[in-house]
């Protein structure tokens, strides 16, 4: 199951984030399609506009199927027959799409067999683990465990495909497994909308909960789900199994309100001792990065204030029956930056203004 994302990458930094090689090898940035449609946001919903990747020749019939297209969509498939006049009056959800059904449902099996496959973008996604015996539930947010990278670089420096992961701080994006459809309604634009494919969720996951998006690790993978063209539908599905290769932390119950569109939703927070972590080595590089790669902040020239290990935050955050914390720490994160920015040698602090 996958009902909530995190997006939240300005424009060019996301596009940077998608760098890849087409059929000869060349490295490319993919192109745009309604980008002004694109939100970045922390706690993205279904119904929401969400960035994905599709190839180029869905929209150009000479293209090249290896190139790619980023292109905001509902996150709701519409079904290309539907017939009412509003997307809200479909009888059934299709935010995810179950793989052991997928060629069982028409909703999802007519699309996939034109090649309508697409990958979604997001940092990471919220899951919720029930507390045994009450009501509450716990979310976590998971992602791909990160690698220690260079210090970023400047906007100024993405010129040459050399420096693009350097703009962007090198945050690998989570990659989904998606199908779309195009509805034209009675009056009105035509519509694009997905939906995200679901596998049984790894061991690590098991525990959280009993699905996971089927996530595309790794840029082999990415290419041949979206190579139509190439790939037939039974080759690409050999791509659509559970993952091992994830990583997770709790956070903030502040995420369970789709309308909280902050930092603090991608926040550690501390299941056992129920307050803050400290600003650590260990997860400066996410406090960094959410600090840096805000919406609201479109100028990316900030200097890292040193390398770090990403947060290998694993199972043994992992509670049986975990209590959520009662914390909402409105201040939580402006708090750990504060912290860490008075720990900085006033020479440093200097030097980063």
């Amino acid at each position: 199951m996958c009902g909530r994302t995190s997006c939240h990458l300005p424009r060019d930094a996301l596009t940077r984030a998608c760098a890849y090689q087409d059929r000869w090898g060349q490295q490319r940035l993919p192109e745009w399609r309604d980008p002004d449609k694109y939100c970045p946001s922390y706690n993205k919903s279904p119904q929401s506009t969400c960035p994905v990747l599709l190839s180029r020749l869905h929209f150009e019939k000479d293209a090249d199927s290896s190139e790619r297209i980023i292109a905001p969509m509902r996150w709701g498939l519409v079904p290309s027959w539907f017939k009412e006049d509003d997307p809200s009056k479909l009888q059934f959800s299709t935010i995810n799409c179950r793989s052991d059904t997928i060629m069982e449902k028409q909703s999802f099996k007519v699309p996939l067999g034109k090649g309508r496959r697409c990958v979604v973008l997001a940092d990471g996604f919220y899951e919720w683990q029930r507390c045994q015996g009450t009501s509450l539930r716990q979310p976590y947010f998971i992602y791909f465990p990160q690698i220690k990278t260079e210090k970023p670089g400047s906007i100024d420096a993405a010129d040459s495909p050399e420096n693009w992961e350097k703009v962007w701080g090198n945050w690998r994006l989570l990659t989904m497994a998606g199908i779309f459809d195009c509805w034209t309604p009675p009056q009105g634009d035509v519509l694009y909308s997905y939906t995200i494919i679901t596998v049984d969720s790894c061991k690590s996951l098991s525990d959280i909960h009993q699905r996971m998006p089927a996530i595309l690790d790794g840029e082999e993978a990415v290419s041949k789900w979206l190579d139509f063209g190439e790939v037939s539908t039974q080759e690409a599905l050999k791509l659509i199994h559970p993952t091992e290769n994830i990583t997770f932390h709790p956070v903030s119950s502040v995420v369970n309100n789709s309308r909280n569109n902050t930092p603090e939703c991608l926040a550690p927070v501390n299941l056992e001792v129920k307050k803050e972590l400290k600003a650590s080595g260990s997860c400066q590089k996410m406090l960094q990065w959410l600090a840096t790669k805000s919406p609201k902040k479109e100028d990316l020239k900030t200097s890292q204030k040193e390398e770090s290990t990403v947060p290998q935050w694993s199972s043994q955050f992992l509670q049986k029956s975990p209590r959520p914390t009662k914390r909402s720490g409105a201040g939580l994160l402006e708090q750990w930056l504060k912290r860490e920015k008075e720990e900085e040698p006033a020479a440093k602090r200097l030097h980063s203004q």
